[in-house]
């Protein structure tokens, strides 16, 4: 999709919206659903749509750690980084992952496949200690060896 169609769409789904009270969040998960991204390029048609200044929108893209200002990988990796999950060595999942991978938090491999993402809470905490073991083997055996 060009810029021209992200506009479009962003115009799209602002008409389809409006009514609601506080449509921004919505709308703006709307828009990361189909493009997998909230494009710079919309933000204005965004704002001018729901009558807010850019910084509102922009300042709610980038408060929400859910919402992604830049397209993902093709596999996005979640690690916890909750306290649970820190004292069953999450740490080390983190580390090992940003080491192999050779990004951070919030960036994506140069070839696009892997995209690294901190998450907060996945609910699964008292399997805390097998969900990391697992997820490392995971992370070792199946996406890295698509690298």
């Amino acid at each position: 999709m060009t810029n021209l169609d992200h506009i479009n769409l962003a115009k799209e789904i602002v008409s389809e919206n409006k009514a609601t009270p506080g449509p921004l969040i919505e709308i703006l998960h709307k828009v990361q659903k189909l493009l997998g991204y909230i494009p710079a390029s919309i933000v204005p048609t965004l704002a001018d749509g729901l009558n807010l200044s850019r910084a509102e929108v922009h300042g709610v893209i980038s408060f929400y750690h859910f919402f992604r200002s830049t397209p993902p990988g093709r596999h996005v990796v979640k690690i916890c980084r909750a306290e649970a999950c820190q004292s069953m060595g999450s740490r080390r999942l983190e580390e090992y992952a940003k080491e192999s991978l050779g990004i951070a938090f919030h960036e994506t491999t140069q070839d696009r496949s892997i995209s690294l993402e901190p998450v907060y809470c996945l609910g699964t905490v008292s399997y805390t200690h097998l969900r990391a073991h697992e997820t490392k083997a995971n992370l070792v055996c199946r996406l890295l060896l698509e690298k």
